[in-house]
């Protein structure tokens, strides 16, 4: 059952060929036999007891798409009575009173939630080496990281302990681990999905997504996610169109754009030939290719390390150990808790990134970094413009590497530039995705997909087109 897709298992469970609790502890079973680290909490009871619920919604013909197909949720979606942590410390006692929305949207589809995943510390991170519960395993190569931070929701998809997972993107953490993991993942337009209860790293870069094994999985999945929430201000409220049903439709006369930037020095010679392959698949359906320019997309890393750390300082500065979350034992005094408590509940990254925002927002020094970096974030949403005007689509790699070794990577810089290829998206609030596309050295790499904003609908059919003609996304781990 774990290998079939999730438009596969709907029409398992519609024809009776097996039940969702019955494809539940399937999925329960393999996440406990997993050594990979990619749940931080296991909830067998409320799934099964989701699961058996489902089972009445389908017998009585009152079920949806979705209903009782499993999924893994990312720690950091508020989820009502279940622990969210955030993979911090800080919040490893928080059990959340409330429901996230896009958690109220997947249990009205009376979806099953098999248990929260591993992350990057309050997102924060490339390789999810950041996390309190430590590290998650690629399940291609148990030595290599999954990438970050959505790397637990990864590796559960490509490990097939999970036929779905959520995560979120705020600088490349939905696509960099699904390409490292060779799944789909897809990052939504700003505002596509609610933010309401995912805990917040940088506000106006965060969004939510799903990540699937295909295509054809993340539109199905999509349908349920997106909308508008009146309880999210940055919530766009635009229709929602049926993402399946853009499915079909040939690519004859595609417009691809390949960025001259994202082709130059420190691209690994592995992905870029995969890439490279990948293009020629597309014009052989019968896409265009042209060349272009986005000249400031060199300079989104530093814009995004001083954009994203000074949101996250204001964001993370409500955990004081005051009204929830970690407290340290017997404080001195009134700061003698604020510092400790955020000393001993953050770990190294998370401070980092908190103090780099706070000394950009501080008095003398808001104009010559956040006011710069802003003013930047600008010039590379105009980049794009001027380029959506000549093509329909952008593509090019994801990350410069396939997935490397853990504990490899020491330098703080070095690690950010592994989210060279995905920031820029982030900054201009962009829809993007990654698609397997192939293996250097036997591990995955994966091909992005970037478009004009609200263009979900074109991307999923770009991305499904190339599945139809290749099998990439059903290359599955040795032991799965």
């Amino acid at each position: 059952m774990h290998n079939l897709t999730i438009a596969e298992q709907i029409k398992g469970l519609k024809n009776k060929d097996f039940s969702s609790q019955e494809l539940t502890q399937h999925y329960l079973n393999r996440i406990h036999d997993s050594k990979l680290n990619a749940f931080i909490s296991v909830t067998d009871d409320i799934a099964l007891s989701q699961a058996k619920e489902a089972d009445k919604k389908i017998a009585s013909n009152e079920s949806s798409i979705l209903t009782g197909i499993p999924y893994a949720h990312k720690d950091i979606f508020c989820t009502q009575g279940v622990k969210t942590s955030a993979g911090s410390k800080m919040l490893d006692s928080f059990i959340s009173p409330y429901d996230a929305t896009v958690t109220k949207k997947l249990n009205h589809e009376n979806m099953v939630m098999l248990g929260k995943t591993n992350m990057d510390e309050f997102a924060m991170g490339s390789s999810n080496e950041n996390s309190y519960f430590g590290p998650v395993q690629n399940p291609w190569d148990v030595s290599k990281v999954p990438g970050g931070s959505s790397g637990g929701s990864a590796a559960a998809v490509a490990a097939r302990i999970s036929p779905f997972a959520s995560g979120t993107d705020t600088g490349g953490s939905i696509r960099q681990p699904a390409s490292l993991c060779g799944i789909t993942g897809l990052k939504p337009t700003y505002g596509r999905i609610s933010r309401y209860g995912m805990i917040a790293y940088a506000s106006s870069l965060d969004q939510a997504g799903p990540m699937t094994r295909t295509a054809e999985d993340a539109a199905i999945v999509l349908n349920a996610m997106a909308g508008f929430d009146p309880n999210d201000s940055t919530s766009a409220n635009k229709s929602v169109p049926d993402y399946t049903q853009g499915l079909t439709n040939n690519l004859d006369g595609l417009k691809i754009g390949l960025p001259t930037e994202y082709f130059s020095e420190g691209l690994d010679s592995g992905v870029e030939k995969v890439v490279m392959q990948s293009i020629k698949e597309y014009e052989l359906m019968g896409a265009k290719i042209q060349e272009v320019s986005l000249p400031n997309s060199v300079h989104a890393i530093p814009a995004y390390y001083i954009v994203a750390p000074c949101e996250c300082s204001s964001n993370l500065s409500r955990f004081d150990g005051v009204r929830y979350g970690y407290r340290c034992e017997d404080p001195k005094d009134l700061n003698d808790l604020y510092l400790r408590s955020r000393s001993e509940g953050f770990g190294e990254e998370v401070k980092r990134r908190i103090m780099i925002g706070t000394y950009a927002l501080s008095a003398g020094y808001y104009d010559a970094y956040y006011l710069k970096a802003q003013k930047v974030r600008q010039l590379i949403s105009e980049d794009f413009k001027k380029a959506f005007k000549k093509v329909d689509v952008i593509m090019g790699p994801v990350s410069p590497t396939a997935a490397f070794d853990l504990g490899s990577v020491k330098d703080p810089v070095s690690m950010y530039l592994a989210d060279i290829y995905t920031l820029s998206v982030n900054l201009a609030g962009l829809p993007g995705m990654s698609i397997p596309a192939g293996f250097s050295n036997q591990l995955p790499v994966g091909l992005q997909i970037i478009g004009n904003h609200w263009s979900e609908e074109l991307l999923l059919n770009v991305a499904h087109q190339f599945q139809i003609r290749t099998d990439w996304h059903n290359h599955s781990p040795a032991d799965c």
